[in-house]
């Protein structure tokens, strides 16, 4: 294959990589099944201790205990607001509510626009829905809103929610035509060998389609990439001058042309697959991901049958930085591989088990696509290093599972490289994901082994029905956990295990992004049971704005780190996202009496004490 031709794999994991520290399995390996299970570390100036961390000469500081939450207590929840927000919140969410409603929301959007003109209209959104979901127009606009849940303990997580109000029709005829398909995919000689998952498919071109809270960037050219950069830049900006401690979100797919996600994606999988293939030959299958271990000498062996490397090569592989010292090789060593080690060509070619023969995964790219890819890495550079600057936390949001493993590995690369001396960049692991735990283990693992701080954000999923659709009508095994129960458990399995690491370790932060109150009370009560105080800030809360202020400011009044996603932009130019936090809501406020109970019974105290114009107090 030409030189030209580099592969994606290679740059995505090389091109943002910082100096890291050599990887040693056997200095950090697991325990395998049947051994005594691993005695809690001690406290050291690195880890801190269960209970705040340590004082003078080692001595333990012991912290007081966090004040009750209660998430019943209406005047508590909602102190911070006034009475007409009161009665927009009760209004907007019941109207959320009404599935005939909801179901036109934009078709009424439009009407209402038409009929009483732009400023009237602008005026009854912000009035009602807009006012209730979104902050402000721009950076200025939003900052009260932000001082005043700063005052009650409730920080932001800032989110330019502009997007481009595209019909079906031109959605897909970007997505198709502009952003992931060529010939060379479709009639190319190794279109045969492509995994149908990360492959576009037209009928599912308009990735918005059966989403309902996620915001979604169509690419266009590389000019937009970058006025999407700085929009992020922008954004980042407005959190570092807006208040402490804050945080900032932005999207991969914004950054770069979509088709560089779906093919790194899929060397990554590939990749990981074969390590399974191996596993399996060697009689391990069906062991945990973090105990699965190939044996070195048996892995060379099939690597040079195989026609991929000779066993002069590949012993040049495991010992380059100490990989597979204890003659093992974990998924985490494997996965190192992806790097400037490996020839070119060889990542090129994927070798299927069944037929023994080396496969080609891509097809050649050209300069301009070379270009491309490389201002998309440059890209996140530039973002990272501002929030770096300006003491902001940057969170990538998770987007489709065909885009997902690409968008991961980039994020991890950011982390190698910004977060050395503290969390700056969070990945964030969606829990309706069947390898959910395995993505959590696995990245913990290695941020342990190397040394960097890991930063989390758990969320369950917003792509739900539109992945179980494409699933369904492409014709591949559905990512997705069966149920909304099976969800839940791994969402509980993925922060047990964090809150279970930050225990020990000063290394470790999770965000819990969650609107079901038993969630946040699991997490409260293990927070409890695991000596991790608020105060310590490694856990955090989120909820969006506009919704379970039930949930947040009592977090944020009894100490806890809580925030809110606080959209902003001009009116016009967010109906989109507010469409779709209609659409949400419509699901959300059916199971949500509690909340609507407690606004009513906030506003009926007001009423009878007298108190309805009152200004909130803290």
């Amino acid at each position: 294959m030409a030189s030209s031709a580099r592969p994606l794999a290679l740059r995505a994991a090389c091109s943002l990589r910082a100096p890291r520290c050599l990887r040693s399995t056997a200095a950090a390996r697991q325990e395998q099944p049947g051994e005594p299970a691993r005695p809690p570390p001690p406290p050291d100036p690195e880890r801190g201790s269960a209970h705040g961390g340590t004082g003078p000469r080692g001595t333990r500081r012991v912290q007081p205990p966090p004040p009750a939450v209660d998430f019943g207590d209406p005047r508590e929840a909602f102190r911070s607001k006034s009475s007409a927000e009161l009665v927009r919140a009760l209004v907007v969410l019941r109207l959320c509510a009404l599935e005939p409603l909801v179901a036109r929301s934009r078709q009424l959007m439009n009407l209402s626009r038409k009929l009483l003109g732009q400023q009237r209209f602008e005026k009854l959104m912000k009035m009602t829905f807009y006012g209730q979901f979104v902050a402000g127009e721009d950076q200025e606009a939003i900052k009260p809103l932000i001082q005043r849940n700063r005052a009650f303990g409730v920080g932001s997580v800032l989110d330019y929610s502009v997007e481009e109000d595209l019909t079906p029709e031109e959605a897909e005829r970007k997505e198709m035509d502009e952003a992931c398909v060529k010939g060379a995919e479709i009639d190319g000689p190794g279109a045969a060998q492509r995994e149908k998952q990360y492959l576009a498919h037209r009928e599912f071109g308009d990735r918005r389609d059966r989403v309902i809270s996620a915001r979604t960037y169509f690419y266009a050219d590389e000019t937009k990439c970058d006025q999407h950069m700085d929009t992020f830049l922008r954004c980042i900006e407005a959190s570092g001058g807006s208040s402490e401690d804050s945080f900032s979100a932005i999207k991969l797919t914004a950054l770069g042309r979509p088709q560089f996600l779906l093919q790194f994606s899929e060397v990554l999988m590939k990749w990981r697959k074969f390590f399974h293939q191996m596993a399996a030959e060697q009689g391990k299958a069906g062991l945990a991901v973090m105990e699965t271990k190939l044996e070195v000498k048996k892995l060379q062996e099939t690597l040079a049958n195989l026609g991929i490397a000779t066993k002069a090569e590949s012993q040049h592989w495991f010992t380059g930085e100490d990989l597979g010292v204890s003659g093992t090789v974990d998924l985490l060593d494997w996965n190192s591989l992806i790097d400037s080690r490996t020839k070119l060509s060889k990542l090129l070619l994927i070798p299927n088990m069944k037929t023994g023969q080396l496969e080609p995964l891509l097809s050649h790219f050209t300069e301009e696509e070379d270009l491309q890819m490389k201002r998309m890495l440059q890209r996140m550079d530039v973002l990272a290093t501002r929030a770096l600057e300006l003491g902001v936390r940057l969170m990538v949001d998770a987007e489709q599972t065909y885009f997902q493993p690409a968008i991961s590995r980039l994020t991890l690369e950011m982390q190698r490289k910004f977060n050395m001396e503290k969390a700056v960049v969070f990945n964030t692991f969606q829990c309706y994901l069947k390898e959910a735990y395995d993505n959590v283990t696995m990245d913990v693992e290695l941020s342990r082994r190397e040394g960097w701080h890991f930063g989390a954000k758990l969320v369950r999923g917003a792509y739900m029905e539109q992945e179980q659709a494409r699933a369904a009508q492409v014709g591949y095994e559905d990512p997705l956990n069966p149920t909304y129960e099976k969800t839940n458990e791994m969402y509980q399995r993925c922060l047990d295990y964090v809150l279970e690491e930050i225990k020990y370790s000063q290394k470790i932060k999770v965000m819990v992004a969650s609107h079901n109150e038993d969630t946040v009370t699991f997490t409260i009560r293990r927070m409890a049971e695991l000596g991790i105080h608020p105060s310590e800030k490694k856990v955090y809360f989120g909820q969006l704005l506009g919704m379970c202020d039930q949930i947040t400011f009592p977090l944020g009044q009894a100490g806890y780190p809580v925030y809110k996603y606080v959209p902003y932009g001009p009116v016009n130019e967010v109906l989109p996202y507010l469409s779709r936090r209609a659409l949400e809501n419509r699901g959300f406020m059916k199971r949500a009496k509690r909340e609507r109970d407690l606004l009513w019974s906030e506003f009926k105290r007001r009423l009878i004490t007298g108190s309805l114009f009152c200004n909130p107090s803290h």
